[in-house]
């Protein structure tokens, strides 16, 4: 008998224990980001706050699910790419090597995914490139396999803004000539080549056509010049900070086309201030359909956790990358190969509906919006439910 019980404890001990191990498992998540840099900005718009909020979320549900029904809670390895590509590879390669992580979430920006493709297709993790703005994206998914373009290119914004531009010309809103600035970097190559194939196609004179270096900080000769060419319509394809520079420097100059559209940094909840709060009509890439009852929880619960609204063009899909790989976890677990092959076949239910990868790109996206009656509002596709109608032209600064 006392045998029996004392074998008995023992097994009653090793199940505990191994209870108590499996609890104390974590899914090893990393990530480089900007944290400091001219990256920052973006980075902490966009994408950081929907990392955090993301692993919020599932630690307070008890982890994340994998397919034996267990759960494990995520633990978070973070670095700060300072703006810097060397950086966030060298980092890329400690979070593999080193720190052995499940999991890797990308960088913000498009130059940032592109640099670490290859060493995350070496590596074998699956890349969501959720903030890649890029018409290479079928090119690169082919190339690397594990990797997934969430945000379209360079000529589906562009061919969306002609759509919108070339509708307000026909109408008799604007004229036919368009004043164009670009960064000079991968995303403002891609969508100025987009551009003006785009352009020229809808029957627009592209009356002026320069590009910036990244980091510049004065736009005064660009619009001063752009404004001068009797464009009724002002086109940047810009990063941050020069979106809202350029729209400093157009209110304090007095310029005011009929059509004012920024890259990137027009669809962020700051930029209302930039805009010393007369952003009405200002068009910008991207969108959200602003109805959607569960974008509006998606806002709220953005602002408990962050303390600020999300943007409204990539925040939601950044969003939308972590609840796929959630429930791709949930299905096939953490084997990069069986994890990667969900992604790319699965469905997924999101807050922006059910989303299925079309060749490991998402399609089914917001090219144009427009700040109206406070909300960045998307208008094109203009038949895409929740579409709102363009206000052309824009009221005054």
């Amino acid at each position: 008998m006392g045998a029996l019980l004392a074998a008995t404890a023992a097994s009653l001990t090793l199940a505990a224990a191994s209870v108590s191990w499996a609890q104390e498992q974590t899914v090893k998540i990393g990530y480089a980001i900007a944290k400091t840099g001219p990256n920052a900005t973006g980075a902490g718009i966009t994408t950081l706050p929907n990392y955090k909020m993301w692993v919020e979320e599932v630690n307070a549900a008890g982890g994340l699910s994998l397919p034996d029904g267990s759960k494990r809670m995520i633990e978070v390895i973070e670095y700060d790419d300072r703006s810097s590509n060397e950086d966030l590879v060298r980092a890329i390669e400690r979070l593999a090597t080193q720190d052995e992580v499940d999991l890797i979430l990308p960088p913000w920006g498009t130059g940032p995914n592109l640099a670490i493709a290859p060493l995350m297709d070496r590596f074998g993790y699956p890349q969501l490139a959720v903030t890649a703005v890029t018409d290479k994206a079928p090119e690169f998914a082919a190339r690397w396999k594990r990797s997934f373009w969430m945000l379209g290119g360079g000529h589906d914004y562009a061919e969306g803004l002609a759509a919108v531009l070339k509708s307000a010309r026909d109408a008799g809103h604007i004229n036919g000539k368009i004043a164009m600035v670009s960064v000079a970097d991968g995303f403002g190559i891609d969508l100025v080549n987009g551009a003006r194939p785009a352009f020229e196609e809808a029957g627009f004179e592209i009356a002026y056509d320069k590009s910036y270096p990244l980091g510049t900080s004065d736009f005064a000769a660009l619009m001063n010049e752009a404004k001068e060419t009797g464009a009724d319509s002002f086109v940047a394809f810009s990063y941050p900070p020069g979106s809202f520079g350029m729209t400093k420097t157009a209110q304090s100059a007095g310029y005011n086309p009929k059509v004012f559209y920024i890259g990137v940094g027009g669809a962020f909840p700051i930029y209302p201030g930039i805009a010393n709060d007369k952003p009405a009509g200002v068009m910008s890439i991207g969108g959200v359909n602003a109805a959607s009852p569960e974008i509006q929880a998606y806002f709220e619960r953005h602002m408990e956790s962050a303390g600020a609204p999300p943007d409204s063009w990539a925040s939601a899909i950044t969003y939308v990358s972590l609840q796929m790989l959630e429930q791709a976890v949930e299905r096939v677990g953490l084997d990069h190969e069986k994890l990667a092959g969900e992604l790319s076949s699965g469905t997924f239910d999101t807050l922006i509906g059910e989303v299925k990868l079309e060749d490991n790109q998402l399609r089914d996206l917001w090219w144009v919006g427009q700040w109206q009656d406070g909300s960045f509002r998307g208008i094109d596709p203009a038949g895409k439910d929740g579409a709102a109608e363009p206000i052309i032209p824009k009221p005054e600064w």
